[in-house]
């Protein structure tokens, strides 16, 4: 990788009294200027380049971020059937369909059955249980599905 290399600028200094030159300044050429433009470009890609990797980070964490929250589902038919669908927002919509959902029963008053998490949206999903049980409430904890 090349370091750039800082031009140490100086001035024409010139003697008070006699207008004489006495110290040559550095030189306004094509080699210095192309050194700065160089140094400028570089110092703009690398920029860039450090942004990228910010932004992907950030992206990294917004994916790893997630929310926890609790649901009551409720069945008031008979077995084999069940009622018991809930749509849930989401606290913070999501950019893909790719997010996760993972569920756990907190309580039950009867057999819950599976638990089936459907019609996944970028504001929500559906939740339903297949069991006969009346009132189930489900923890469930949402995470992934940010760009």
């Amino acid at each position: 990788m090349n370091i750039y290399n800082p031009t140490s600028w100086e001035d024409d200094i010139y003697d008070e009294e006699s207008g004489e030159l006495i110290q040559e300044g550095t030189p306004l050429s094509r080699k210095q200027f192309y050194n700065m433009e160089t140094g400028i470009l570089a110092g703009n890609i690398l920029g860039a380049y450090l942004l990228q990797h910010i932004m992907q980070h950030q992206r990294t964490l917004a994916d790893l971020e997630g929310e926890i929250k609790e649901i009551s589902l409720t069945n008031n038919l008979a077995y084999p059937f069940n009622n018991s669908e809930k749509t849930v927002a989401l606290s913070h919509e999501r950019d893909t369909l790719e997010y996760r959902v993972w569920v756990e029963v907190i309580s039950a008053d009867g057999m819950v059955g599976d638990i089936e998490v459907y019609d996944k949206a970028l504001n929500g999903f559906k939740i339903r249980y297949t069991g006969s049980a009346k009132n189930v409430k489900l923890r469930y904890y949402v995470q992934g599905g940010m760009l």
